[in-house]
């Protein structure tokens, strides 16, 4: 019912700025309130349920918004567009929420029953080998398609980067999402992911048994690599340039209509070419 309401609570004693960054129109920050977290659901639905075809439960289907337990524990990272103004039935007009991404740091979720991908990913051996590290969840990520471009993109980088070294997180992961629930369709990706990206012993974590869906589909030889690098999916891509590894065995995902693969990036391992074009105290495109 919390998650329902989009309640979004505050815990871990770091107070952020309101702005996280700006580029032109664009504003990133944190929902600052459930009417906001409400906002981002309905951004979700739209993109997940409208667009993707995703299968709807109860609740998300009654509201019209992506709804989960795990929103009443996750902050909410949202891209806002002043440029254009929404008009709701009730209440003065706002500008539009066009980005979203949801967060959830280990100390959270150690407190309320773990992480969402530990659904479909055997994710607590590297949990174990990285006892002390701050561990911190990403995802539910998803933008209009006007704003799929590099801004946008950036933009929410930006805001992950400045929430990453406020709260000193040292591990980043979660779900990536490849459209369709048709493995064999999705040979060339999930054979590429396998055979370039995947994590060494120190990263590694399985897909939960009875889930898991075998990646390495073709040969290393048989892979067509501009072909594989073309059909992977734009956030996939930009987790693999930032120095992400990818899990062993995917998920598929019937509710969503996608076939998942586990991303682990730690923190130490992006590239220093990245870190210096947000800035190492995230100052690129600070308020």
């Amino acid at each position: 019912m919390r998650a329902y309401g989009g309640i979004a609570p505050r815990a871990g004693g770091v107070v952020l700025p309101r702005t996280l960054g700006r580029i032109g129109s664009l504003e990133v920050r944190l929902a600052a309130n459930a009417a906001e977290v409400r906002r981002a659901q309905k951004l979700r639905w739209h993109v997940f349920y409208e667009e993707m075809k995703a299968i709807a439960d109860g609740p998300s289907r009654l509201a019209r918004r992506d709804i989960d337990a795990f929103d009443a524990i996750c902050d909410h990272l949202v891209v806002i567009d002043h440029a254009v103004t929404e008009r709701p039935p009730l209440g003065a007009p706002r500008p539009a929420i066009v980005g979203t991404y949801r967060l959830l740091r280990q100390d959270v979720a150690d407190r309320n029953g773990g992480f969402y991908t530990a659904s479909e990913f055997d994710i607590s051996g590297l949990l174990a080998r990285h006892r002390g590290k701050r561990f911190l969840e990403l995802g539910r990520s998803c933008v209009l398609p006007p704003y799929r471009n590099k801004r946008t993109v950036e933009l929410l980088w930006h805001g992950i980067w400045t929430y990453v070294l406020a709260h000193r997180i040292d591990v980043m992961f979660g779900c990536a999402s490849l459209e369709g629930t048709d493995p064999r369709a999705l040979s060339l990706e999930l054979s590429f992911l396998h055979h370039n990206a995947r994590a060494p012993a120190e990263w590694a974590a399985r897909a939960l048994p009875s889930r898991h869906v075998e990646m390495g589909r073709l040969s290393a030889e048989a892979i067509d690599m501009k072909k594989a690098l073309h059909a992977l999916p734009p956030l996939v891509k930009g987790y693999l340039r930032l120095g992400a590894y990818i899990g062993d065995g995917a998920v598929v995902d019937r509710q969503f209509n996608t076939t998942d693969v586990l991303v682990v990036l730690p923190v130490s391992a992006i590239s220093p070419r990245y870190i210096g074009h947000f800035g190492a105290t995230a100052d690129r495109h600070a308020a």
